[in-house]
């Protein structure tokens, strides 16, 4: 079993997308979203491959909607795998608008 991995999310405007880094700076997953009037998209999700497993797609998911619902923006999720997320963790289910 391969343990959990700790990783620091931080938005990245520059590039539009949120990553997930870990402790040497090294990206080891991104959301990528587009701002659409007072909406924020979230449409992508990408873990790189030496890190699948480690939950960092779960960390990732977590934190970015709680950034991204803390901004003044409505959050509306269209990527499958947050889509997915949001699912198992019905607590964001009436915080965010699907597809």
């Amino acid at each position: 079993m391969i343990d959990r991995m700790d990783v620091t999310v931080q938005e990245n405007p520059d590039a539009h997308r949120y990553e997930a880094v870990d402790d040497e700076g090294t990206v080891a997953g991104f959301v990528e979203y587009v701002d659409h009037r007072d909406t924020r998209i979230l449409f992508h999700t990408e873990v790189a491959d030496a890190f699948e497993g480690r939950g960092v797609g779960s960390t990732l998911a977590g934190e970015v909607l709680d950034q991204a619902l803390g901004g003044d923006q409505a959050v509306r999720v269209t990527c499958p795998f947050l889509t997915s997320w949001v699912g198992r963790h019905p607590e964001y289910a009436d915080k965010v608008k699907l597809g």
